[in-house]
Order: structure tokens, then C-alpha cells, then sequence
């Protein structure tokens, strides 16, 4: 089944923003300027929401989307390269759909960091900064982490999203959930130290067995049907209920508002979240993957991913700013292919090419694409040794990034390797470099500051710059 976790006002945005932007952990002068830049023209704020596509594991740039055909026979990998819209660009032959629509995407080659471990990486490159590593070791969340992009995005722009849609969602489970009996509780998708008002919803699916692998498979409506963890289904009697009870309960807290000036604490954001996921119908419809035709559900992919992709168009539709979409491993195994290459070859590869690509065609057909940043890619990349049967090992130095929408330069790449594969030869982007992007994209001043909570002011992203030659 699939469940949801998630952890009147007197007053204008503005002018609570004036009267404790310190208490709400915004810099005021920083978070004015983000309002005036998100209306600004170009591509610093053309993108309204971002769909981020996360590869946990690490694919291969060498089975992907940086081919060496040239390079040594011990280093290219077992397959083959093909054509595709963009200039210059190989694509291995597994992605056939992708090579017929390149010229909605760019490709950059040379995603680049040194933090090469699973848990560091995913941290990494979902939050643009690096992790501190628990004391007494761990590979798990911490409350001190640094909030992703997502919670900051739900931090800011709350305010700015449909009533009861949440800013910001992690689709279809937390990363980690389905890894190993869930005992990893992997970082990087969180609020952190930023609090758990900011964390994402999050739907969960559960596999039928130690053996499945949902997101291989196709799955079943009973399978994907939504409800919300911890509660019984809402009947339209009880439904009716809760709302009025919710009006009543909002005309009390507006006068308690006006004793406090207008500031409300974390446990009311938590409360409130709460009350919109049970009462808010844009949630609900949105979750409800049954009100898509079939022609669109097969497009996508009636496995676990694609049926995920296709939730988080929806998401996106409802008004979510930031949605987090997750190609977990049931395994431990998955993407980080460090023993062979079939899985790659025989599901990984088609169920990702069928995803993005029916997800670039459907943003361009509904009139979103130039408003919907899209971007894919895992925490690393591979090494240039394989195994005998071309599994590879872990290498963060170099690995490819897929970003199209929003103003995207489509038929593009962005950078170079090496003829081995394995560094940079130019325009390295750190996950630093990537968190400016996306944050300049959807208009939020990557100088943004937070105030953490031993009072010290922090900016959104430290020593990156945004990658304004992928825009247009």
C-alpha cells in the first residue's frame, strides 16, 4: 500500500517577515531579495518547480551518458554507443528513448566531488553541502544534517503553494526504506537542523517479498492506492467533519494569533501540515494516480519509477514546488553495480529511459516544460576498472547529470572528460555549482541566508556559482 508520512492570518507574508524573520530562520533582507528575484525575468527564476530524479547507487557514466568508445577495450564497457539529437553526444544503446528526445535535454558530463560514499554523497548532492559524518560513525540522518534543497524550497515558499499542497514531496519511499529490512535511514532528503516542519510528505510502498523489486515491475492499483499513515480512510461524512472542525479550530488560533504578533510556533506549522494533508482535496486528487488514462500510465511505465515519475508531474501540477523522485535499490544493489552489468542492462537502463523521456514529453505537451525544471542523476559515478562481468566500483570524481526545462539549452552537453573517463578535462560542476542552479532557477538568491540554531547565519550554498551556459 502506499502511505503518506509528513511530520485568515492577520498578518501579510512581508510583514511577518519583518516582525521576526530572525525567529523564522530567514535572513529578512535575504529573503525580500529572493521575492523580487523570483519575479525577475530570465532564467534565474523561470522555473516554478523542479523535478529531481535521484539514482541512488551511482550509475556508470560509461554505460550512460559519457560512452568511450575509444578507450582501451578494458574500460569502454559492454555496450554499445548511439546516436542521438545532440551534437556530439554518444548515449548507450539502452537508451533509445532518451537518444530520440536529447534535444530536450542537456547532459552534463562533469558533475565532479571527493566525498565517495553512499550515504556522504547522497547528502552531497541533495542539500549542496558536504556531510558531517555522525560521531561514532553511521550512515543515517541526523537532526544536525544541513537542510536538501526541497526542505529549504518549503521553508521559503510555504506561503506561495496551494492550500494544503505541500511545497515540497519525496516519492515513492524515503531512500533507504526498501534497503536491507529499511535500516538505513539514508541523509540528504531532510529538514535537519532547519526542523521537521520543512521535512517533505512521503509515500511509501511496500514490496510484496524479501525477493521483489517494485520498481522492475509493474504494479497494481491496490498496490499504489493512497492513504494517509496512521489513520483510517476518511469516508465524505467524516471528511465533512473534519473540515468544519478545522474552521472553527482556525477562527480560535487567529485570535491567539493576534495576542502573539502574529507569529506561530514550529508544533502550529506541524499541526497545520497535518491538517492540510487530511482536509486538502489537491493532495488527494493529486495522489490518486487512477485519474490518469491508461495511454498516459503506460507511457510512463507501470513500474514502481515510472509510475513515481508520473506522481510527481501531478505533484507538480497540484502546485508542489520541489518533488524528490527515488530509484532505490530493494537490494543494497541497484545502481551500484559493483559486481555486474545485467540489472543495468535488463531493468535499470530501460525503466529510466522510459520514465524521463515520457516525462519530457508530457511537461512539453501540457505547456510545463518551460516552467518545470527536470534534473537526473545519482551521487557518483563509476570507476574506470570493472569486473570480470563490468560491475565497477565507486567514483565520485566524475559523473554524469541530465537537466532539461526551465529554460534549458535542449541538444546540449556542458563540459568534457578525459579519453578515459575518469576526470574532468573542463568545466568540472560541483554539488555546490548544482544547488546554486536550481535555487537561482526557481528565483531563490543562492546567498540566501539561514540562521542555524546556535544563531549563526548561513548561506543557501557556500563557495558555488549558478551554471547559467545550460539556460538559454
Amino acid at each position: 500500500m502506499l502511505s503518506i508520512t509528513r511530520g485568515g492570518a492577520p498578518f501579510g507574508r512581508r510583514t511577518l517577515l519583518r516582525a521576526g524573520g530572525g525567529l523564522l530562520g530567514v535572513s529578512l533582507p535575504r529573503a525580500l531579495a529572493a521575492e523580487e528575484l523570483a519575479a525577475a525575468p530570465g532564467p534565474q527564476g523561470r522555473a516554478r518547480s523542479v523535478i529531481f530524479l535521484f539514482l541512488f547507487g551511482g550509475p556508470s557514466q560509461y554505460e550512460t551518458f559519457d560512452l568511450k568508445p575509444e578507450a582501451p577495450a578494458e574500460i569502454r564497457g559492454p555496450f554499445q554507443p548511439i546516436g542521438c539529437r545532440t551534437p556530439g553526444l554518444l548515449l548507450c544503446e539502452h537508451l533509445p528513448r532518451l537518444a530520440a528526445v536529447s534535444d530536450r535535454f542537456c547532459v552534463i558530463r562533469t558533475m565532479s566531488h571527493d566525498f565517495n560514499d553512499h550515504s556522504g554523497g547522497a547528502h552531497y548532492i541533495q542539500t549542496g553541502h558536504r556531510w558531517q559524518v555522525p560521531i561514532g560513525g553511521g550512515f543515517s540522518a541526523t537532526p544536525r544534517d544541513w537542510p536538501s534543497m526541497g526542505s529549504v524550497v518549503e521553508h521559503l515558499a510555504r506561503e506561495r503553494t496551494p492550500t494544503g499542497t505541500p511545497a515540497y514531496a519525496v516519492v515513492p519511499n524515503r531512500l533507504g526504506r526498501l534497503q536491507e529490512s529499511g535500516q538505513y535511514v539514508r541523509p540528504g532528503e531532510y529538514a535537519g537542523w532547519l526542523g521537521q516542519a520543512a521535512n517533505p510528505l512521503t509515500t511509501q510502498v511496500d514490496r510484496r517479498g524479501l525477493t521483489d523489486n517494485p520498481y522492475w515491475r509493474d504494479c497494481t492499483d491496490d498496490e499504489l492506492a493512497c492513504r494517509i499513515e496512521g489513520l483510517a480512510p476518511v469516508g465524505p461524512e467524516l471528511h465533512a467533519r473534519i473540515v468544519g472542525r478545522v474552521s472553527l479550530l482556525s477562527q480560535l488560533d487567529a485570535q491567539r494569533r493576534l495576542v502573539d504578533a502574529g507569529l506561530a510556533s514550529g508544533m502550529d506549522r506541524l499541526r497545520q501540515r497535518a491538517l492540510d494533508l487530511v482536509t486538502s482535496s489537491a493532495t488527494r486528487q493529486a495522489l490518486d494516480l487512477r485519474q490518469e488514462s491508461a495511454a498516459v500510465r503506460d507511457a510512463y511505465g507501470r513500474h514502481l519509477f515510472g509510475q513515481s515519475v508520473l506522481l510527481a508531474r501531478r505533484l507538480v501540477e497540484a502546485g508542489t514546488r520541489f518533488v524528490t523522485v527515488h530509484y532505490d535499490a530493494c537490494d543494497g544493489y541497484g545502481w551500484d553495480s559493483h559486481v555486474h552489468s545485467a540489472d543495468v542492462r535488463d531493468h535499470l537502463l530501460p525503466t529510466f529511459d522510459q520514465a524521463l523521456s515520457a516525462l519530457l514529453l508530457d511537461l512539453e505537451a501540457r505547456g510545463l516544460l518551460d516552467e518545470t525544471l527536470v534534473v537526473a542523476l545519482g551521487e557518483m559515478g563509476r570507476t574506470a576498472q570493472p569486473t570480470k562481468d563490468w560491475g565497477r566500483g565507486h567514483w565520485s570524481t566524475l559523473f554524469p547529470a541530465v537537466i532539461a526545462g526551465a529554460g534549458v539549452r535542449g541538444g546540449t552537453t556542458y563540459g568534457s572528460s578525459d579519453r578515459s573517463g575518469q576526470h574532468a578535462r573542463e568545466q568540472p560542476v560541483s554539488p555546490e555549482d548544482l544547488a546554486a542552479t536550481i535555487y537561482q532557477s526557481l528565483g531563490i538568491d543562492p546567498g540566501t541566508v539561514l540562521v542555524m540554531p546556535d544563531g549563526r547565519p548561513m548561506p543557501l550554498v557556500a563557495g558555488g556559482r549558478p551554471v547559467m551556459g545550460l539556460f538559454s
